[in-house]
């Protein structure tokens, strides 16, 4: 026999990387839900989930329960907007997860327009330097640039560029510059992330993308911090590469400079993404519809 509470464990549970994070999920210490595994699996005669050295992954008859469970849960908690003709509240948790800068500027304004329109609906706002690193227990994630390969399914939400650019007067200082090989001449600031020991932009001509080239950014400067980054781009003390969501108002108005424009660097879409092994919650797709809506037209490029 399975009930209600075992669905929602085993949910939980393909959720997680661990059990300790699948019983914060549930509200529950991680030995009481190691019991509740364990008898489920004992009624059901099948093993469920197996532990690993990083954590703990469902087995094959696991995942076809995390299947089933998924369907029966959405079905159940849609049940009062379905019978209210889709009037009544969300309500239930949610928990997203953003980049730090992106997440203050943008993603925050979503939280705040969802729970000014479902004001039942918890929402968990959590930021971080690397989302997806952070995004075991997470129901939605916003991730900004190109997506490795992943589980995780992905929801196109806006186009965003990456830009080269400096502050007017670093500029004034500077001779044109036509090449990426030229920037050996100046300051650039590297931003490192997930790690990587020395930072490389990847050039591709506009006018041919298959004309490309890799420069390898080797300053004085670096952080792991793009807010940081872009204060000391203001601040005259180098170059910079920057997404567009960040720096455009700040070209528009002049207080940085392009630099490079015949040359591309690689896009850095804006995407949501939402665990594959999981089926779409009504209160996800609440958050994600509101997302598409927020950042359609962009609001780096509808300000232009």
């Amino acid at each position: 026999m399975v009930d209600l509470e075992d669905l929602r464990l085993i949910r939980a549970v393909g959720a997680s990387r661990s059990l300790a994070a699948a019983a914060q999920l549930l509200n529950l210490t991680p030995p009481a839900v190691t019991v509740r595994l364990q008898r489920m699996e004992d009624r059901l005669g099948v093993r469920l989930a197996v532990r690993k050295a990083r954590g703990i992954s469902l087995t094959e008859e696991g995942d076809r329960m995390l299947q089933e469970a998924i369907l029966i849960l959405e079905q159940i908690e849609a049940l009062p907007a379905h019978i209210t003709g889709g009037q009544g509240q969300v309500a239930g948790s949610l928990r997203v997860v953003a980049p730090f800068g992106f997440g203050r500027m943008y993603v925050a304004q979503m939280v705040r327009e969802v729970h000014c329109a479902h004001p039942e609906l918890e929402v968990s706002l959590h930021l971080s330097e690397s989302p997806l690193a952070n995004a075991s227990s997470a129901d939605l994630v916003i991730h900004v640039g190109s997506l490795k390969s992943s589980s995780w399914v992905g929801y196109p939400l806006a186009p965003n560029e990456r830009l080269l650019c400096a502050s007017p007067a670093y500029v004034r200082r500077m001779r044109a510059i036509t090449q990426p090989s030229d920037l050996a001449d100046y300051d650039c600031i590297g931003l490192r992330e997930n790690d990587e020991d020395l930072p490389r932009w990847r050039f591709s001509l506009a006018s041919d993308p298959r004309r490309t080239t890799v420069f390898r950014v080797a300053g004085a400067l670096s952080t792991n911090d793009g807010t940081v980054i872009t204060e000391w781009a203001l601040a005259g003390l180098g170059i910079v590469e920057r997404s567009e969501w960040d720096v455009a108002h700040l070209l528009a108005s002049g207080k940085l400079v392009r630099l490079l424009p015949d040359w591309s660097l690689p896009a850095a879409p804006v995407t949501a993404l939402l665990p594959s092994r999981t089926g779409m919650s009504v209160r996800q797709r609440v958050f994600l519809e509101a997302a598409k809506a927020f950042l359609d037209p962009a609001p780096w490029r509808s300000r232009k």
